[in-house]
């Protein structure tokens, strides 16, 4: 026992020596139950947590910068954050157009042994003129995930990243990517079955521009009272163009986003009397939801059934 309690004391003396010049000490990673260090991954949103979640199993440790909560547009990262990155095995983001501040965190990074993934390489982007003008004509669509082909890109991104920094491992995450990549398939079929048997097909969505992917891939109209960002607030004529609208069509339910306020649905839905539904574009999850381990394909499951509904589908 005093021995060990020796070692403890010599090892914090070493420790706070090599702080004192400016040199972190790192705390060890856990360790997988083979006995192999656990490969240390920072994802930015969500559906990457849940992916690379997936993919990695118990050789990895995945967390996710976004806190529980929060809406990513306009999250930046704090210190504490970059340095999360930077003691990374692996940084997982989706690209210039969703994480503008990514570049910055890659740049200070460049000079350690840190894997980056770009998951939107490879991937369908499509550009919107967005109805506020304040927005960019021909902006960029950063929401790529809910294009299901687009997220097996993604899958297959992040697949690589894990293979390079564990290739003793590769097939054991080729056959997770594997996995993930046919419930992708199972949720498209899902998806295109229900969505063709609908009567209405028109989602009027009362926040920001997020379901232009999967509206385009099922051959749906679709509207949003925002633009890409959820700061940019409609003005009134937008309103009384989308209450119009509403009433013309006959739509009964408007539908609203996760972890912003529902004020503008509530709007469309006391002037026009349709109801209200949520439409979660996974970009992040409530802190009890993200606490009882809800998945990516529980959110979007759970949007297929809502659509189902207020597109009066079969």
């Amino acid at each position: 026992m005093i021995i060990k309690a020796v070692v403890r004391v010599a090892a914090a003396v070493i420790c706070l020596a090599v702080l004192a010049l400016s040199v972190s000490c790192k705390p060890a990673a856990k360790s997988s139950p083979g006995g192999h260090r656990k490969i240390k991954v920072v994802t930015t949103l969500f559906p990457l947590y849940d992916m690379a979640r997936h993919i990695g199993g118990d050789k990895a440790e995945v967390s996710l910068l976004l806190p529980p909560g929060v809406e990513p547009h306009s999250f930046e990262p704090n210190p504490s954050d970059v340095v999360r990155i930077n003691e990374a095995d692996i940084f997982i983001y989706t690209g210039k157009f969703m994480e503008p501040w990514a570049a910055s965190v890659i740049k200070g990074a460049a000079d350690k042994k840190l894997i980056v993934v770009d998951a939107s390489l490879g991937t369908r982007i499509i550009s919107i003129v967005f109805h506020d003008k304040d927005e960019p004509a021909g902006a960029p669509d950063p929401h790529i995930w809910l294009d299901f082909d687009n997220a097996k890109t993604m899958v297959r991104n992040i697949e690589r990243a894990f293979e390079a920094s564990d290739r003793e491992d590769k097939d054991f995450f080729a056959k997770n990517a594997e996995e993930y990549d046919r419930r992708l398939t199972e949720l498209d079929t899902a998806y295109r079955g229900t969505l063709s048997t609908c009567k209405k097909k028109e989602i009027v969505y009362a926040g920001h521009y997020a379901f232009g992917y999967l509206a385009g891939r099922y051959g749906l109209k679709y509207v949003a009272a925002q633009g890409v960002s959820p700061d940019s607030e409609p003005t009134a004529e937008d309103l009384i163009k989308l209450v119009n609208q509403i009433k013309k069509n006959h739509i009964r339910y408007v539908f609203y986003e996760e972890l912003t306020s529902p004020k503008i649905a509530e709007t469309l839905a006391a002037e026009t009397g349709a109801k209200m539904l949520l439409l979660s574009a996974a970009h992040n999850l409530t802190r009890d939801q993200f606490e009882g381990g809800i998945t990516f394909f529980d959110v979007l499951e759970r949007d297929l059934e809502n659509l189902r509904t207020g597109l009066e589908c079969k």
